[in-house]
């Protein structure tokens, strides 16, 4: 299983057992980070970290502080993410195992809409 990313124009299907998404809050400025694995056929969501909070970005109530950072483990399992892009934000970060942080641009351009992840060998028949 990997990783396949899509928007309303392309799709991208990358071998990935799991990941890190990152983006930085366009009103607080502070970096969110969320670290992914691909389980069968979900997503599942095995730790949250937040450098701060305010603004719609409390630590969750189990959340702990370490150096600054709030970090918890929701666990939580997910059939497909979508990710809103928007040109007036910064784009997400992508870090996928053993590999640096790049831009999702690097990744799949934006189309300015939404991009949507799912875990999955390849898309199906008919998706772009």
């Amino acid at each position: 299983m990997g990783v396949c990313l899509a928007t309303a124009v392309a799709a991208v299907t990358l071998a990935a057992n799991s990941f890190t998404l990152g983006w930085t809050h366009s009103i607080e400025k502070i970096l969110w980070e969320e670290d992914w694995r691909v389980e069968n056929t979900v997503l599942v969501l095995e730790s949250v970290r937040v450098r701060g909070y305010g603004a719609g970005m409390e630590p969750a109530p189990e959340a702990v502080l370490h150096d600054g950072v709030w970090e918890w483990h929701p666990r939580t399992t997910h059939e497909r993410l979508r990710l809103t892009r928007s040109g007036f934000t910064a784009d997400y970060q992508w870090c996928a195992e053993g590999t640096a942080c790049v831009p999702m641009s690097a990744v799949l351009p934006s189309d300015g809409g939404v991009t949507e992840l799912r875990a999955c060998d390849a898309w199906p028949a008919g998706r772009p």
